[in-house]
């Protein structure tokens, strides 16, 4: 049997939390395993009711349009024992059992940062949301947000003006875009990135779905961004989620007199890191240079840029020096050093020295 057509079945089932079906994939392994278990196998997992209910699963037409709509949208059905699910959100309490993605996950997500905000954003919240979240993409880092409007929608586009990668949290099923607005958004997306849920396709988006959203957002990213946020909002229970994960929590201050400011105004005054400008904070995360040693591990350099390479170090070194140590003139050298540092590979400091960017 088909594994994404077992867990959309499986799914169809009210009152199958999360939580159970975990319980259930941990002691059957799969899916077909669970729908192919005896009731009184099922009974101490899940109880009589429930256990019922998986015996007398049958695949119905609405199932099979939900499987023939994961096949015409090319998403994909990633069980937390998969390799393509993202090994670090299996690092947090609850995390989802199971996952639909549109697009790509690659393991080079793991460097990311959520960017967070109000639907209600003002044009100042939108332009720091679109350059921070621009500034990560150039820096390698995957972006997280919610794809709502205001703040997520930003980010998300800052990512796409710097040819980044970002991914976005659904509070309802993959198949459906909310808000409406943002259906080439969404598209666009999955083409930088990924589009991720763990609600099954046909859920709306109802409001009790974006507080357990909102794990995920945290879950995914090594620190959260606050840009802009009312006293009482989703980002602030986004916050209070990456806190129970250990995550760092930065916040942009604002207006105190406005109140998209007022929950990031608070977040500061109780702990969270106030920073104004991207830039701090991956040098606070320590990954001010992914994308670059990143980019360099396929790096192909000619034979005089490789002899200089080699001769270069953290520690500055007068182009002199180098000059004499490969017997060349300093002409040349000083070409293929700029050459280099257009490529993002060394720095020029004053005095005509020079250091490596990364090792």
């Amino acid at each position: 049997m088909n594994e994404a057509l077992d867990f959309l079945a499986l799914l169809s089932i009210r009152k199958l939390t999360e939580s159970k079906l975990y319980l259930l994939l941990e002691k059957f392994r799969t899916p077909t395993s669970i729908r192919q278990a005896s009731r009184e196998a099922l009974v101490p997992i899940v109880g009589q009711e429930l256990a019922q209910k998986i015996s007398l699963l049958e695949t119905d037409d609405r199932v099979s349009k939900q499987f023939a709509l994961l096949q015409k949208l090319n998403i994909s059905v990633l069980p937390y024992y998969s390799h393509d699910y993202p090994q670090w959100l299996k690092c947090i309490n609850h995390f989802p059992p199971v996952l639909f993605v549109r697009g790509t996950l690659i393991p080079e997500d793991e460097i990311s940062i959520a960017i967070i905000g109000t639907r209600g954003a003002t044009v100042y919240g939108k332009s720091i949301a679109e350059n921070f979240a621009g500034e990560f993409a150039q820096a390698g880092v995957t972006v997280v947000s919610g794809m709502a409007r205001g703040i997520d929608t930003a980010a998300h586009r800052g990512v796409f003006q710097k040819n980044g990668r970002t991914i976005a949290v659904l509070g309802s099923g993959i198949d459906i875009c909310y808000p409406p607005e943002n259906k080439q958004l969404m598209e666009t997306i999955t083409q930088h990135g990924a589009i991720i849920t763990e609600f099954t396709v046909g859920t709306p988006p109802l409001a009790q779905n974006f507080p357990k959203r909102n794990r995920i957002i945290s879950g995914l990213a090594r620190a959260i961004v606050a840009i802009e946020a009312k006293e009482k909002s989703g980002v602030m229970n986004t916050v209070r989620w990456a806190l129970e994960q250990n995550k760092d929590v930065f916040a942009i201050p604002g207006n105190i007199y406005a109140k998209t400011s007022h929950g990031t105004n608070r977040l500061i005054k109780e702990g969270a890191i106030p920073v104004t400008s991207a830039g701090e904070i991956l040098e606070l995360l320590g990954i001010q240079r992914t994308r670059v040693e990143r980019e360099a591990r396929d790096l192909v350099l000619n034979d005089e840029e490789q002899a200089i390479w080699n001769h270069l170090s953290y520690e500055p070194t007068y182009v002199d020096t180098l000059a004499e140590k490969l017997s060349q003139p300093t002409g040349p050298i000083l070409n293929a050093l700029l050459n280099l540092e257009l490529r993002g590979l060394v720095k020029q400091l004053p005095g005509m020295m020079f250091v490596k960017i990364f090792e």
